[in-house]
This record gives structure tokens, sequence and C-alpha cells, in this order.
């Protein structure tokens, strides 16, 4: 609660106010530290105030939901008693002002993954005389920096992952060789080895090949994959963690030609890739390094536009990052200004994947993912060395 009403006073505003209803907002059980399997059949709210003690607004039947927390209960039974519990414990606004109070939720829905409390709620609160406003950055303090401990869990996932990646390559040019029909599963599930053998979490993962790889989610199944043969274009894109308490994912993309020599046509578009992918580190190092604050929009824009100037900004689909936390696709800034306008500062302490593409629809498509990590005054590219030239798979 300390550290919450910390972060209050810095963002100058008078509150934090959680709300549920039948775990609607995963984040307030995280950012609590509530068990997240809590019977929660009623609403109920915690009000933090910038300073003072917390609230706790509970029905009548699940009154005891919320006692790891500390401050005052409230209880209510009925809706009209909800609103005056709810009243009671916002408390008024200084004359002539509104208290400003963060929410999860997104003006015009730009940040979906903050947008938890719906509108008639925010509707409810705007009643009371209160400002609601979007708690995206305060999310983003607590629900995705690194401890210590992660980012060194983070960096040793990294490494593992860059070396299985390279050992899929190997077994792929082992196979080929040896005349051994090989598929996209074949290859996943070598993969899936080694993550136990590295004591990871077995994940799916992205292995394809030709036109596959111009799909930026295809996986292979069982069921339905491709044969992996001489002269074809293969895209592995790989994400789990550790199997440790709180350990946070690592997320990358390599790509290979199943030849001696890669043909132009693909070292072409993984130049550009390439070009896109390092602008955006560039980017985000140099403002880092000067203090300057940038948003998860700014640095989409960077490789979004070396991607367009080359003349495919068309076959670039979908945001350039994503979060990184303890799932793959975390709560903290995307670099995106393209699927969403994510306006989140790129704080100390977060991850986030860089993975600009470029997708021929019919042909191939290439992406190079790295993930980097925010420190104070610099950033760091976990995994290396990173991809700097198609792997030429059968190449001795």
């Amino acid at each position: 609660m300390a550290e919450i009403q910390s972060a209050l006073g810095e963002a100058k505003l008078d509150g934090w106010l959680f709300y549920d209803f039948r775990h609607s907002d995963p984040l307030a059980y995280r950012i609590l530290k509530l068990d997240e399997k809590m019977l929660a059949s009623r609403r109920w709210f915690y009000y933090v105030p910038a300073s003072g003690e917390p609230v706790k607004i509970v029905q009548s039947i699940e009154q005891f939901k919320l006692d790891s927390l500390p401050g005052r209960k409230l209880i209510f039974r009925g809706w009209k008693e909800l609103q005056e519990r709810l009243k009671e414990a916002l408390g008024p606004s200084a004359k002539g002002s509104k208290k400003r109070i963060a929410m999860q939720y997104s003006p015009m829905n730009d940040i979906p993954y903050i947008s938890r409390v719906d509108a008639g709620t925010i509707e409810l609160v705007r009643s009371l005389g209160i400002e609601p406003v979007t708690s995206a950055e305060l999310v983003q303090k607590f629900e995705a920096v690194f401890s210590p401990a992660q980012y060194q869990m983070h960096v040793e996932a990294s490494d593992k992952m860059h070396r299985i990646i390279q050992d899929a390559f190997a077994e792929i040019a082992r196979r080929i060789r040896a005349n051994e029909p090989t598929t996209e599963w074949d290859i996943a599930q070598f993969m899936q080895r080694r993550y136990s053998e590295e004591g990871m979490q077995a994940e799916p993962m992205i292995v394809a090949v030709n036109a596959n790889t111009a799909n930026p989610h295809y996986m292979p199944t069982k069921e339905k994959n491709s044969p992996i043969r001489r002269g074809d274009f293969v895209l592995i894109d790989a994400a789990t963690k550790l199997n440790k308490p709180d350990a946070v994912a690592t997320d990358q993309t390599w790509t290979g030609y199943v030849g001696e020599t890669v043909p132009e046509e693909y070292v072409r578009i993984f130049n550009i890739v390439r070009e896109a992918r390092d602008s955006d580190v560039d980017f985000i190092r140099k403002n880092v390094r000067a203090g300057k604050p940038i948003r998860g929009a700014e640095v989409d824009d960077v490789s979004r536009g070396v991607i367009t100037r080359a003349g495919f900004g068309e076959q670039f689909t979908h945001r350039t990052g994503h979060s990184i936390g303890e799932e793959t696709h975390g709560n903290g800034v995307n670099i995106d200004d393209f699927e969403t306008r994510d306006s989140r500062r790129i704080i100390p302490g977060v991850c986030f994947s860089i993975e600009p593409g470029i997708y021929m629809e019919g042909k191939f498509g290439v992406r190079s993912e790295i993930n980097v990590y925010v420190s104070d005054k610099d950033i760091e590219v976990t995994g290396q060395p990173i991809q700097t030239e198609i792997i030429p798979i059968l190449k001795k």
C-alpha cells in the first residue's frame, strides 16, 4: 500500500479504485496479490487513497473476500446501498474541483489491455463527481517492472532459447543430410524436448516453412503440418520461461534457408526487416541514455517508417512489439501505434519484444524478433548474439 500511495502522489492522483465482478479484472487480483481463484460472484471495490486508510466495499454474503487487504470494510446488500457505500468511500471532492481517481479503463479504448472496467461502472463513478483517469501507467509500474531476480531469470531463459533455436536449425540440417523425412511438427517436438532438458516450460511454438511463414500466427500441429525439404525457407518463433516461481518469459524469432546459400529474394526482405528492428533499438537506446521519455507508439512509428519507405508498409500487418512479463504478452507498454495507440512511457525495469515483419501472402514472410530490457540509464538486448543474416542451414 505504501508503494501504491507513493506512486499516486507522484502521478498527482487522489486515489486508485479497483473494481471487479466475476473476475472481470485479472489485473486487480495480480496487483493486490489476491487469490485469482477466489469466489467472486458479487461486485467488490477496493479504494486506495493517495493518503490515509484504504476502503473495502463488499457484498454481505461475500464480505470476507478482501480480508487479506488492509483498510476498513463497508458492507452493502442491495444496489442502493452499494452506491451509498461507494460515495462514502470516495468522499467529497474539494470545492471547485473533481477528485481524479485511477481506474482500469482507457479513454477511446486506446489501450484495450487496460480496459477492464465496464462503461456503466465508469458512469456510476462519474455520477459521484469523480473524474476517472486511466491506470495504464500505474498498472505498468506494479505489473510489468521486473524484480532483480526476474531480470536474471529472463537473461537465463533468453540465453537458453538462443541455443535451442540454433540446435533446431542444426537438427534440420542433420535430418536433411541423412535423407530423414522431416516436418514442422518434428522440429517443434525436438524443441519441446530441449525445453525440458533446459528446465523450461512446455509451450507451443511456430515452426513454419515457405507460405506458412507469411501467416504471423501459424502453428503446426500433429495433424496439420508441412514437410521441411531442401530449398525451403524456415521461420522459428518460440517463447517460454524457466520452470521457476515468478519467472518471466523470453520470445525470439529467427529465419533460415535449407541450403548452402540464401537466395537474394529472401536476403532483400530480411535486410529491410533487420534495418527496421535495429532502428528501433538505436532510437530507444539514444533516448533512454539521454533521459528523454518515449512512448511505445513512438517506437512503433520508427520501425514502421523504415518498412513503409522501402515499399512494404501494407505487408507489415501487426504491431512492432509486445510487453513481456510472467506471460509472454505482458501488461506493460507495447510497441504499438498500429493495432492500438500505446501512449505508455517506456520506464526502467520493463521488457518488450521488437519484431517487425514483412509478409508476402502466398509466398513467404520474414520476421526478426529480439527482446529489449530497459535499465535506469540504458537498454539491453538479451539472447545474444541476435540474428544479422538468414541462416544458411546446410552451410558447413
